[in-house]
């Protein structure tokens, strides 16, 4: 989808469920595709650059593509900012995120405390308890997640854990495509396998408190 579409879709949606939202923010670039809101749950604010031009709490929308739903964003409360040509969305009491297919089926989700969206750039940044899963049932848990949209990358330099079905794995850097399926983590730090006895006997698991040798980049993209 190009700019022009993206802009013409976002504005149509915000008329028909936020008509005076609409008017403030016409010809600029956000992302109200099929809001479920009301307008009760929009206001508008003061222009100026340190304050928000737009509020909505208890906002949910959808991400829509050559007429597929793409991702499912549900968050608290949602602030626009609007300086000088940096646009961006803040979502200071949390967010999250649910990504579909082709066929409508959800194959990753992301959930964050704190996260920011900057429009122009595309990108999105998660911070603060980041709790990230796949179709297979791995997690990853961190403290800091980057999405850029055009690479369609997910990726982080802080500490990471990723808990599977059968291992825990630790590590500083991952990097992901935007299924978090083929994923890699670049300095891991340590393995914790989980056999039947574990699960068995509920035995506790504290993958912080692993120490390893050197090792070589984890790539698991099989």
């Amino acid at each position: 989808m190009n700019q022009q579409e993206s802009d013409f879709n976002i504005i149509n949606n915000i008329r028909k469920y936020f008509i005076k939202v609409a008017v403030l923010v016409a010809g600029t670039a956000t992302f109200f595709y099929g809001c479920e809101s009301n307008i009760e749950k929009i206001k508008p604010f003061n222009t100026e650059e340190n304050l928000p031009v737009l509020e909505a709490r208890d906002f949910e929308t959808l991400f829509t593509d050559s007429g597929k739903v793409r991702f499912f964003m549900k968050t608290p409360l949602l602030l626009r900012f609007e300086p000088e040509g940096n646009p961006y969305h803040e979502f200071p009491e949390g967010i999250e995120l649910i990504k579909y297919d082709d066929n409508q089926n959800v194959i990753s989700s992301i959930t964050a405390n704190y996260a920011k969206q900057f429009v122009e750039e595309k990108k999105w940044e998660a911070k603060n308890n980041v709790i990230a899963t796949n179709v297979k049932g791995d997690t990853l848990k961190t403290e800091h997640l980057i999405w850029e949209e055009n690479t369609e990358k997910i990726y982080t330099e802080e500490y990471v854990k990723i808990i599977r079905t059968d291992q825990i794995i630790t590590g500083i850097g991952f990097q992901s495509d935007q299924s978090l399926e083929n994923w890699r983590i670049k300095n891991p730090k340590g393995t914790i396998y989980i056999t039947p006895e574990n699960r068995q006997n509920n035995d506790p698991f504290d993958p912080d408190t692993i120490s390893a040798g050197k090792q070589e980049p984890i790539d698991l993209s099989n």
